[in-house]
């Protein structure tokens, strides 16, 4: 385990925030010498024997190939192959090949290149390093389906319009102990110090070992579920922010399995895990934060305004890629009493109801919290979809029809759907969010959450979800 912060620096940190063309998959010289060099003595410095390369599928779950060191270099030149399945969850050849037909079929590979930029040691795995990566067909193209892909092709847009996005994910998330262990499984009481300190090593080692990996923890405390955690990262430029998110989900499952923990971010009817994305608009080079409209500290800007009504306009499509799952949608209900009413999406300045609820306290600068989502929305899409929606609304000089501190009774505009088969609707109607994110895309999830809802009354089909989240 890295046992030193001091140790943590000689990490390699840039930001890639535009999609890149095919011919960065095929050759590595598109890539910082000096980068690979760096690698090179730090696999030698840390004595490295295994690289694991690493992607995210479509519900932000890792899927992953470790090679030996001796073939490092050579992965990462030409790629390393995976089915293409493995990461677009195909359901059937009828619902595959959206994007390149001719050029693949249902039992493909693609190449995962990965970005150097993201190479970290993993300070809980005996001499072995991971790198994130970006999926291209065997072609040299980019995985038109591809999350990470998407999230940096929106950021590239907002770069070229002179912004840059600060964010930060919030998660809660279930550390249950093993049944012979006295743990946090009856104690149900939110930031309560006795649940949030019941192992102080698990979580030293867990916020020691996310400041190696560049994603850095900036408070843990217990929630409200039986042996829930909500933990606060911090914000960052660009698609790190995602990354790190995507490190995090990962690597607090492999330290608890250490400690005989289970950490899951599933939601089901019993549970809900919380998904919360912080954000703020700031200038092309990160210097200035947008959102702050110099007279009052907690209004926002004229351009922040047209952001957050970008937001609820297309909250509807929002809300479906940020609770994707059956569980999400029936927390969603519980909060209504009546099933035919339909819910609406809120704006509110300090007010933790709302589902876009303005902040400007405990050191950070003003930002909005996008409340729409689960712990189980992959945190590159959550930074697509926002980026999409936030963009359109500056783009149209949108403007928000009610007032930030009316009660959320009062504002009625925006519906979110219930059923997620209402909010798959939506977002297929949602012409705006679906060109952002791709037809490709759209259809490939359009489609597997249709196969969800088919054989949601499975017992098989739901232990298999709550398996491959854990």
């Amino acid at each position: 385990m890295c046992a030193a912060h001091d140790t943590c620096s000689h990490t390699i940190r840039t930001d890639t925030l535009t999609q890149p063309d095919c011919s960065h998959y095929m050759s590595i010289h598109n890539t910082s010498r000096s980068s690979m060099e760096q690698i090179k003595q730090r696999i030698a410095w840390e004595n490295i024997n295994f690289v694991r390369f690493e992607a995210t599928d479509l519900h932000g779950v890792s899927r992953s190939k470790t090679v030996p060191l001796r073939f490092f270099h050579e992965k990462a030149v030409y790629g390393i192959p995976m089915p293409r399945s493995y990461l677009e969850l195909t359901l059937s050849p009828k619902s595959n090949e959206v994007d390149h037909a001719n050029a693949a079929n249902f039992s493909s590979d693609i190449l995962l290149i990965p970005d150097l930029s993201t190479f970290r040691v993993l300070p809980w795995a005996e001499q072995t390093a991971r790198v994130i990566c970006d999926p291209c067909t065997v072609t040299g193209c980019p995985l038109l389906t591809s999350p990470r892909l998407i999230a940096k092709q929106l950021l590239g847009q907002l770069q070229s319009l002179g912004f840059s996005l600060h964010s930060s994910f919030t998660y809660e998330c279930c550390v249950l102990g093993t049944p012979d262990r006295v743990g946090p499984k009856t104690l149900l009481f939110p930031a309560t110090t006795l649940l949030s300190n019941h192992d102080l090593p698990f979580f030293q080692q867990l916020v020691d070992s996310m400041y190696c990996m560049g994603a850095d923890i900036d408070s843990i405390a217990s929630a409200s579920g039986p042996g829930q955690m909500e933990i606060n990262l911090r914000p960052e430029f660009g698609i790190s922010a995602a990354d790190s998110a995507f490190t995090f989900r990962t690597s607090i499952k492999e330290m608890a399995r250490k400690h005989s923990y289970i950490a899951s971010f599933f939601t089901d009817d019993g549970l809900y895990n919380a998904g919360v994305l912080s954000h703020s608009l700031w200038d092309a080079n990160g210097r200035r934060s947008l959102f702050h409209s110099g007279e009052r500290a907690d209004e926002l800007s004229e351009i922040g305004r047209k952001w957050l009504a970008g937001l609820l306009t297309h909250s509807a499509a929002l809300s479906c890629l940020m609770s994707p799952g059956l569980g999400c949608r029936s927390h969603i209900a519980k909060r209504i009493k009546d099933p035919k009413r339909l819910l609406y999406a809120t704006c509110g300045t300090n007010d933790n109801s709302s589902s876009f609820n303005i902040k400007n306290h405990g050191g950070r600068e003003l930002h909005i919290d996008n409340k729409l989502g689960s712990a189980m929305a992959n945190p590159y899409i959550v930074l697509a979809a926002t980026v999409a929606a936030g963009l359109d609304g500056i783009r149209r000089k949108l403007t928000i029809d009610c007032g930030l501190n009316k009660a959320p009774s009062q504002q009625r505009d925006y519906a979110i759907p219930v059923k997620l088969d209402d909010a798959l609707e939506a977002l297929g109607e949602d012409q705006v969010i679906r060109s952002a994110l791709g037809e490709p895309f759209v259809q490939y999830f359009i489609a597997m959450k249709k196969f969800e809802i088919e054989t949601q009354e499975l017992d098989d089909e739901r232990n298999k979800c709550l398996e491959y989240f854990i």
